[in-house]
């Protein structure tokens, strides 16, 4: 099922106070405006990043290694540095990036890179072969250039977003969002400038704690606290809100499900902090992860939030979705005609279905049972069972092989080979309201298939499992998981596992 992010009917509780800061520029509305201002991708320094990346191992193998390597093997290593940099996540973005935590990881990352290099140019020409003591020197001068390099990126990247940080809510009551947004008043090289609260608790104003040493105290002395849907939506697009701040787990319940999918739509960059004690989050830190002034932090990422992941994702569909089709077309053929030979004309089925946003489209099957009318195909949970199911039909479900032309729905751009399943919007309403977490499903596009799929969570099971699923897969997306869902679903085919 998919995460049924159907737009959840506003409350009426409204926000107690306006803005703290007025926006800058002029105000655009709705989400695709935000986007095109610049989305949620922070101001970061990727760009010079990658360019970093790709000089370093061009240049040390042309000073210190062979100076007369092909000029091809020079532009290999430059475009090699960078893919393997991204596939670690080095290009993240993070609120307290550190070079020096960064050179354990672009160390070993070099060392593989030169080991694989000098061997394969050993292989083709022994004039090329690289001793051992020039190999150790490559990936120490390697190392040593990227992270000099990392450290005046991240270095400039803090210094622009002290001068010009962005728009920030934080989201949560209590002592801990008091002291987050002192620590976002009293250093603004994290990058963001809180203007509001979104109250959990309904309570009034929350007032910023006198300036300690170091930090500045907020001006006006407050922020103003937002509780309704409709006033959130209003400051983010008002605001130019770019960051969110959770201190308290998003999707604990219906109403954090239902912001966070708020919060995706208009392309927000949410992170969420963990109030442990200050020894704790500075192991975290010394071990990589981020911070906020001590505080834990981590990016609640997910692909539709990550326009390059976003974009990956959408090719690695397209292109195995118009592959599989190739491939399947006899066997959709051979089901198309045992459809159309035991239960008549139509063999295609639809039916609406909720995808990414909570926009609905239309959702291709081979028909395997005929409805009585349109409520029942629109409300009927589960037709497994149904003595009006035919031979064919039942075969069909239980092999998956109705869920083929759903392969199309994936080459419009309907849906992704992974994610979360599709649901009709009668079920999304009222699993919405039922299973906090639901909403927050549709942050990314509905699949044929999805990690809730592959752990049994199919037909007749539990909706809050399968919403827990969901959402971690999408919190956790990666183009491998993909690749190990979609290696799982095609071996639980033999089992005969369709519902």
């Amino acid at each position: 099922m998919t995460t049924e992010s159907v737009p959840a009917p506003l409350t009426t509780a409204e926000g107690r106070g306006t803005a703290l800061h007025p926006p800058r520029g002029p105000a655009r509305r709705g989400p695709a405006a935000l986007r095109r201002r610049g989305g949620a991708c922070p101001r970061g320094p990727a760009a010079g990043l990658l360019a970093a990346d790709a000089c370093a191992p061009a240049l040390t193998a042309a000073l210190l290694v062979r100076p007369g390597w092909p000029g091809s093997v020079l532009l290999l290593l430059a475009l090699v540095q960078p893919l393997v940099h991204a596939c670690r996540g080095l290009y993240r973005p993070r609120l307290s990036p550190s070079a020096l935590t960064d050179a354990p990881t672009v160390c070993g990352l070099a060392l593989v890179q030169w080991i694989a290099a000098a061997e394969a140019l050993t292989r083709y020409d022994s004039r090329y072969a690289v001793g051992w003591r020039e190999l150790l020197l490559a990936v120490l001068a390697q190392t040593a250039l990227c992270c000099a390099a990392r450290g005046l990126v991240h270095r400039a990247g803090r210094r622009s977003a002290a001068r010009s940080p962005r728009s920030a809510l934080v989201v949560g009551h209590g002592p801990l969002a008091q002291q987050v947004i002192s620590a976002l008043h009293g250093h603004p090289e994290y990058g963001m400038r809180p203007v509001a609260r979104v109250d959990t608790a309904g309570t009034g104003p929350l007032p910023v704690p006198a300036a300690g040493r170091g930090e500045a105290a907020a001006p006006g002395g407050a922020l103003p606290p937002l509780t309704g849907r409709r006033d959130i939506a209003r400051a983010v697009v008002r605001d130019a809100v770019r960051h969110v701040v959770f201190t308290q787990p998003p999707g604990a319940d219906a109403e954090t499900s239902a912001l966070l999918a708020l919060f995706a739509r208009y392309g927000c960059r949410v992170w969420l902090v963990d109030g442990g004690a200050a020894a704790g989050n500075l192991w975290r830190r010394a071990t990589g992860h981020d911070h906020l002034w001590g505080f834990s932090v981590r990016p609640l990422h997910s692909a539709g939030h990550r326009p390059v992941a976003r974009a990956v994702k959408r090719v690695i569909d397209t292109a195995l979705a118009a592959l599989a089709l190739v491939f399947a077309a006899p066997v959709m053929a051979v089901c198309a005609l045992a459809v159309r030979i035991a239960d008549g004309p139509g063999v295609i089925f639809r039916q609406e279905r909720v995808g990414l946003d909570g926009e609905p489209f239309t959702l291709l099957k081979f028909r395997t049972l005929c409805p009585v009318d349109e409520h029942e195909s629109a409300t009927r949970w589960n037709v497994a069972f149904d003595r009006r199911m035919s031979t064919t039909g039942s075969v069909l479900r239980r092999t998956s092989l109705d869920e083929l032309p759903q392969l199309w729905n994936v080459l419009r751009g309907d849906m992704s080979l992974v994610g979360p399943r599709p649901e009709r919007p009668y079920f999304v309403a009222r699993f919405s309201r039922a299973h906090p977490g639901y909403q927050a499903r549709h942050r990314m596009p509905a699949g044929i298939t999805g990690l809730a799929q592959i752990h049994g969570l199919r037909g007749d099971t539990s909706i809050e499992e399968r919403a827990r699923f969901d959402n971690h897969y999408i919190e956790t997306w990666s183009p491998w998981q993909d690749v190990c869902i979609l290696a799982r679903t095609a071996a639980s085919l033999f089992r005969l596992g369709g519902s």
